[in-house]
């Protein structure tokens, strides 16, 4: 069998775990239930296995606020030393109780962040629209919903590399060596023979362990901030905390993973896209649509049994990704 038609093969076996119905939704159905046990007597057997053939070496790459470019005023100072590694580093100094950040890129999405007040602290934000001339606006509230301009500077993006935007920690996938999620992540991948193995032992991790928190989503505010961390510890969490744990966990083990947030139909929620070595992007490896999480992938979809998923899903037109973290 070629390398192509082995990834093709490995691909559609984890579509078939992907499409376990309502397993992250936390309900009690007995569906779930058997699709629970079934998961982790797999991760049992991931735990079980022997050392794979692929380098399991945990790398964390650290953001860094070098100093050499900087852009500041009374309110920001914006250290742009590292823009050809894919992110920005942040510090609001100013006097505001609360306050936006909005990154306008190339291809003039806006995103929109909170930042830390009360003198803050440097935090990271991504440029994963590529190269070309990003804008960085901060915002002071002034009263009510209306904020004032506190700090602009347009920068000239050329990467280094495409996929370091998502290989660094930023604001919402924010994690360290220090974490015990990433020390997992480097015991999942220990029998690993390739990056899609890595992938779905995680997948399979979570879906055994972290059940979907209906009391948080239904108090979350706006700002959140995903805790990888508090996530395993606690064994619950929202679409942005799942979204949040795979993609620290698969970029500590070197897979470029993009956490993409949007609309499926009119339903807000969080999804991972990731990068597989010789086969590209799978866009929409996992995806949460309110109640469920399933596969969103309209090219391997098709290979699923599940007549309604391939039926909403069709040519992917359902789907609106709105930002890239």
């Amino acid at each position: 069998m070629s390398n192509s038609n082995l990834y093709t093969h490995k691909l559609h076996k984890l579509i078939s775990l992907l499409l376990l119905p309502a397993l992250l939704c936390g309900c009690s159905s007995s569906s779930q239930s058997d699709a629970s046990v079934a998961a982790a007597s797999v991760v049992e057997e991931i735990l079980a296995a022997p050392k794979g053939t692929r380098d399991n070496t945990t790398v964390c790459l650290v953001p860094e606020a070098s100093g050499t470019t900087v852009y500041e005023n009374e309110t920001t100072i914006l250290d742009a030393s590292n823009t050809s590694e894919g992110y920005i580093i942040i510090h609001y100094i100013g006097d505001s109780a609360k306050v936006k950040l909005q990154v306008t890129d190339p291809d003039q999405t806006v995103t929109t962040y909170s930042l830390a007040v009360d003198g803050g602290k440097e935090e990271v934000f991504p440029l994963p629209a590529g190269d070309g001339t990003y804008l960085v606006t901060v915002y002071e509230n002034i009263t009510g919903k209306q904020y004032a301009v506190a700090f602009s500077q347009e920068l000239d993006v050329t990467l280094s590399d495409k996929f370091l935007p998502f290989l660094y920690p930023n604001q919402y996938v924010c994690f360290s060596a220090d974490n015990e999620a990433i020390s997992l992540a480097g015991t999942l991948a220990y029998p690993a023979n390739n990056d899609l193995d890595v992938v779905s032992n995680v997948f399979n991790y979570i879906i055994a362990n972290i059940a979907y928190d209906h009391e948080e989503a239904e108090t979350v505010q706006s700002g959140y901030i995903p805790d990888i961390d508090e996530v395993l510890e606690t064994q619950k969490g929202i679409c942005l905390d799942y979204a949040a744990l795979m993609t620290a966990m698969l970029r500590s083990q070197q897979i470029p993973t993009r956490m993409e947030v949007g609309y499926a139909g009119t339903a807000y929620h969080a999804w991972i896209s990731t990068y597989i070595e010789d086969v590209g992007w799978v866009n929409g490896i996992i995806e949460f649509d309110g109640t469920d999480w399933k596969l969103m992938d309209p090219t391997f979809a098709t290979n699923s049994s599940s007549d309604s998923l391939k039926e909403f899903i069709g040519d992917g037109s359902n789907y609106t990704m709105k930002y890239k973290y």
